[in-house]
């Protein structure tokens, strides 16, 4: 497998998404427990997230209505994107 070198370019860009990603490769979390398990403010959690999603590295795991109580997943995508991010040791 080659590796998508604009993909991970894009999530290592960000702090943000580099810690929200990585995250959820340990497992689905709602954005709240997201923030306190990486200590970043919800709003920068929120953004990482939408960003993330628009790439299809992240997902949302229950219906689009539900407002409270979201749940987000790491697509196959973000678990390859992950995956090189670590073996090349490219977090800070």
């Amino acid at each position: 497998m080659t590796p998508d070198w604009d993909v991970v370019g894009y999530v290592i860009s960000s702090d943000h998404r580099t810690l929200v990603l990585g995250r959820l490769a340990e497992g689905p979390a709602t954005p709240t427990q997201i923030a306190t398990d990486v200590d970043l403010a919800a709003t920068h959690v929120s953004r990482a997230l939408n960003s993330l999603r628009e790439r299809d590295l992240v997902e949302l795991l229950v219906p689009e209505e539900r407002r409270k109580g979201r749940v987000y997943g790491i697509t196959s995508e973000g678990a390859e994107a992950w995956e090189v991010i670590q073996a090349k040791d490219l977090t800070e």
